[in-house]
């Protein structure tokens, strides 16, 4: 096979080399890419790295030219044919280098290669880098990878075009189109070198002409620097047909390589948990109030419950004795996220749909073990995903209990299908001989942790059997959900936006509420309430996806959509008469009933962007001031903490509409840290925030995908957090943050999304990382004199 291969690349990479000396050829006496990057015109045989593979350089960096490499907030030199990059990131959003050939690189007579990069890291800081590569139409494929402190020179590779998977995916063939319900598969070669890591965008791009090549950095906080010493176009290795069998063994971790921390048998899980118990207290630091405040701070007006106050110009939380609070802790303390799709499934009509009433979307919900009639049809469903697996249990065993069932799923293979949690087997595993059982030993251990590692609350998603803990505070939440009409924002990456407008939607916002009440019952140890997540308000990519609520409904007929009549009423009172309004957007819309009924809705100038500022406004404005009207009719006196902006989605306008009616500003962003100019906005707003989410992954605990921020390892992971929470500390806007999230999702991807990632304070056996603990105990036990100073 692989000789085979090798003839047809030869000729393939003589058409390239061919190729891409036209595209890069001068066309005038000016200089061009020729001069800068220059295309190897042989073959350079075996390499060491990937075996019996042909590879090509790409590019040749010469010292004289420099032309063809744009620096961006970077600096650029080249010596010895090598290329130094310096990332001026600190007070940079970006930083980074594109490589743009005068005439795009055609590729495509290659069906099976990678693009690979050789990289040593010169800084004193790992660095993550983000590969963009862009096709002439305009399409783009981002991934990333982690290129670690030191001096030796690795190769970092990104596959251009895939295995032709045969069989084994039928429906898509090409690798790249694969789901496998992984976020990141194995790698599907063996080797000592690093793939990068799938993040977003089109996957398959067209190869007939790639139109640039982009190496960045992204808010990070400190300056990092790597060198670039070859970069080429290689075949890719023979591919393993079994990358995905029997990777997982009956712990839930990697089955195919060895990692530090790896559990073998039930009795090292045993004699964890023994260590473990035996370094707890049960109690708050000594310097720290019963809810976790700084008792040797100021001593401020006690309400019996949390709230907000500015101190010294700085936002804080005052917990209800009157300390100043710092709310650190981590989100998903639950075991709702920790089961994966097995492959198997039932008969639909044994499954139990969820009902008009149901306040809890299907990935918040528990285990949900599925009927005994149910079990007696289950049948395979997708062989790929059982092969996965070298062992589960039957129904019956004892373990069996740690089956569920979703009945839907957001991505991967299936829609719905059986779940098994690992997690939650391990639990009965190692706590399943204790006297109250292992569910309640596993709470109390995970209270326990939380105090001894310095964490002052329960994050969101934290599961309501610990809200009576009366031991650490904790942060509720709720989701509307129901049969309101929905409007669209063009990108609706979770779920369409509700119309709210429509008066169901506060009919259900009124019954989340209600839940949560009964949850919490009035308890002070409740800091405050989410309620929803990441909604897709708008992205920042250009001026039609900001404001995608408005461009969408625009389009739609006012009889049905309560939205759009309001935009209608909206523009009607600005205007008055029709033609004003066209003039203003240079449109011929007939009458105010046209305008209704639905009209061409893109932007022709400023004024129409103003105008789409305020009908996204007032959305924002009413779904704010709606949930608010719920939370606080059922919840008085606990604090409103909004929905969680992601930092892909918070059009000004909406941030600024949330903060009337919110107490606390809430934002997920999965950054290095937080930057001085990313956030610089809060200085007008003036509103205490909170991050709602982030986190740090690495790739030597045995899952196959870091997460969306990268470390080298587990060592420098720790040091990120460290890093990132020094950063929210020292914003005087910023009242805490909570890691995203408690447990490593299953290594197979967790069942709604497919989420992969090492991202946990504990592994899916349970044990905690020992780096990412001390790291957490060091920030917790400083924070206070570090935001607030030493008061005398």
């Amino acid at each position: 096979m692989i000789n085979k291969l090798n003839v047809k690349y030869a000729l393939t990479m003589s058409l390239l080399a061919v190729a891409i000396t036209q595209s890069l050829g001068c066309q005038n006496d000016t200089q061009t890419a020729t001069d800068v990057i220059k295309p190897a015109n042989t073959l350079d045989g075996t390499s060491d790295a990937v075996p019996q593979s042909q590879s090509m350089d790409l590019v040749n960096f010469d010292p004289a030219n420099s032309g063809m490499i744009k620096p961006v907030a970077a600096d650029t030199s080249v010596t010895n044919g090598v290329l130094h990059v310096k990332f001026n990131a600190k007070n940079n959003n970006y930083s980074g280098i594109s490589i743009q050939p005068e005439k795009a690189w055609d590729w495509s007579d290659l069906t099976d290669f990678n693009l690979a990069f050789d990289i040593v890291n010169t800084g004193e800081h790992s660095v993550q880098l983000y590969l963009d590569i862009s096709d002439i139409d305009g399409f783009n494929y981002t991934r990333t990878v982690n290129v670690p402190v030191g001096n030796k020179v690795q190769t970092y590779y990104a596959k251009m075009a895939g295995h032709d998977l045969g069989v084994m995916d039928s429906d898509h063939k090409v690798e790249l189109n694969f789901t496998s319900g992984l976020r990141s598969n194995p790698d599907t070669w063996e080797s000592d070198e690093h793939q990068f890591t799938s993040m977003w965008g089109k996957k398959n791009l067209n190869t007939s002409g790639i139109a640039k090549i982009n190496l960045s950095v992204q808010s990070n906080l400190h300056n990092k620097s790597i060198d670039i010493s070859r970069i080429q176009i290689r075949q890719n290795p023979e591919f393993n047909q079994q990358f995905l069998t029997d990777i997982v063994d009956k712990y839930g971790q990697n089955n195919t390589t060895d990692f530090v921390g790896k559990i073998t048998n039930d009795l090292e899980l045993e004699q964890q948990r023994i260590n473990e118990a035996k370094t707890f207290s049960g109690d708050v630091a000594a310097d720290r109030s019963r809810y976790g405040g700084w008792l040797s701070g100021p001593k401020l007006e006690a309400t019996g419950y949390f709230r907000t106050e500015k101190v010294n110009d700085k936002w804080s939380l005052v917990d209800p004795d009157g300390y100043l609070y710092l709310a650190t802790g981590i989100d998903i303390i639950r075991l709702s996220n920790s089961s994966t799709i097995t492959g198997f499934d039932f008969k639909q009509e044994f499954i139990v749909q969820p009902t008009k009433d149901n306040v809890t979307p299907e990935d918040s919900q528990k285990l949900n073990r599925v009927s005994d009639d149910a079990i007696a049809s289950r049948f395979v469903a997708s062989n790929m995903r059982t092969d996965m697996f070298s062992w589960l249990p039957s129904y019956d065993e004892p373990l069996g209990k740690h089956f569920g069932y979703r009945r839907s799923a957001h991505s991967g293979p299936l829609k719905h299908g059986e779940t098994y949690s690992f997690y939650s087997a391990n639990l009965e595993r190692k706590y399943g001989e204790q006297p109250e059982g292992y569910m309640q030993a596993w709470e109390d251990t995970t209270v326990n942790r939380m105090l001894n590692w310095g964490f002052t609350s329960l994050g969101n998603w934290t599961d309501p059997r610990y809200y009576d803990n009366n031991k650490i505070p904790f942060f509720a939440n709720g989701w509307i959900i129901g049969n309101y009409k929905t409007v669209s924002s063009g990108d609706d990456f979770w779920a369409p936006m509700p119309d709210v407008f429509d008066p169901e939607f506060e009919t259900r916002a009124m019954a989340t509420a209600k839940v949560i009440y009964d949850e919490v019952k009035g308890n002070p140890w409740c800091v405050g309430i989410f309620v929803d997540n990441e909604k897709s308000f708008g992205r920042s990519d250009s001026t039609e996806s900001r404001y995608g609520i408005v461009v969408n409904t625009l389009t739609k007929d006012g009889a049905n959509v309560p939205t759009k009549a309001e935009f209608t009423r909206l523009m009607q009172h600005k205007y008055g008469d029709i033609s004003k309004l066209n003039q203003a957007w240079n449109k011929s819309i007939a009458n105010w009933d046209e305008f209704d009924n639905g009209i061409d809705s893109s932007i022709n100038n400023p004024v129409q962007i103003t105008d789409y500022g305020i009908l996204l406004t007032a959305y924002a404005d009413k779904y704010f001031s709606t949930v608010n009207k719920a939370v606080k009719h059922y919840m008085p006196n606990h604090l409103y903490l909004g929905s969680r902006f992601p930092d892909w989605g918070m059009p000004r306008e909406v941030v600024n509409a949330s903060a009337k009616h919110v107490d606390v500003i809430s934002f997920n962003s999965y950054k290095e840290g937080l930057t001085k100019k990313s956030w610089a906005f809060l200085k007008e707003i003036d509103m205490p925030s909170i991050i709602g989410e982030f986190h740090i992954g690495a790739k030597d605990s045995g899952l196959y995908h870091p997460g969306l921020i990268l470390a080298s390892d587990q060592q420098d992971r720790a040091q990120m957090y460290k890093d990132y929470m020094k950063s929210v500390i020292d914003n005087p806007y910023f009242i805490g943050a909570h890691w995203f999230q408690y447990i490593d999702s299953p290594i197979t991807g967790r069942a709604y999304d497919g989420e992969n990632y090492n991202v946990g304070f504990v592994s899916v056996t349970d044990s905690p990382y020992p780096f990412m603990v001390n790291a957490a105990k060091e920030i917790n036990q400083q924070m206070y004199q570090r935001r607030f100073g030493k008061q005398e």
